[in-house]
This record gives structure tokens, sequence and C-alpha cells, in this order.
């Protein structure tokens, strides 16, 4: 027997297949999604986390967010590079890079967009807002 949800299907703004491109045509912002229905706010995605509603608004973010987590990674690299959880300010979760030395970015550091999409790897870019005074410590 069919039941029908009442939840339809649209797709999603600035993609005729239904999928969000996850950057802005400018470079400068990042796109995320927030469900109309819970107002839970994601990244990339095409049902809601946590209602499984597939009704998402495109919203532009304002770029700031806090370090989450972050790694170095030493593989397929010339130099070691960091990668980095970012937890932005409108709620979603972002992998990306922050620029500095790779040891230097710690979890609880701000940081602000710089560049939606790296050349090279096609992530987003931050920078830190505050340089950090860990050596008084």
């Amino acid at each position: 027997m069919y039941h029908h949800s009442g939840f339809g299907t649209r797709p999603a703004v600035g993609s005729p297949a239904g999928v969000l491109e996850p950057h802005s045509p400018d470079g400068d912002t990042i796109l995320f999604q927030r469900c109309t229905w819970c107002g839970t706010s994601m990244y990339h995605r095409l049902l809601c986390p946590v209602c499984q509603g597939g009704d998402l608004r495109t919203e532009r973010s304002e770029g700031t967010g806090t370090v989450r987590h972050s790694t170095v990674v030493h593989r397929n690299t010339p130099a070691a590079r960091n990668v980095s959880l970012i937890e932005m300010t409108e709620g979603f979760v972002v992998r990306g890079r922050v620029i500095g030395h790779p040891l230097g970015i710690h979890s609880g550091d701000r940081v602000r967009l710089s560049t939606a999409k790296d050349p090279v790897r096609g992530e987003p870019v931050f920078q830190l807002l505050d340089e950090p005074y860990r050596a008084w410590h």
C-alpha cells in the first residue's frame, strides 16, 4: 500500500540536478542549507539529518566559525598541512584548511573564511581571527 508522506522533492537553489553547489559564484562565501521544517543548518545535504525533511532553504554563511578539530596530514603532499573541522556560526560543520603552521592550529581557535574554494584541493580555506598567545602560557 502506498502512503504519501507529504514531503515533495524540490531542487536546491543553484543546481538543476537538486544538489546544492557548496560555494557561491563569487568565491567569498559558503552556501549552506537550513531545513524549513525544524530549522537545522547543514552543509551539502539532500535531506535534513534531524527530521529527514527534504524542504531545504539555501542561505549564505557570514564566514566565521570555531575550530572543533584539527589534525596534521603528511600524506600526498610535499609539506605537512592541516585538515580541520570548522563549526560555523550558523551551526553547521565544514571540513577545510586553516592558514598557518599546522601544529599551531588548535580546537577553540576562532577563524574567518579566506576563500570558499582552494584552487588545488577545492576545500574552504580559513584564517585565524586572533593570534594565539600560547607561548606565554
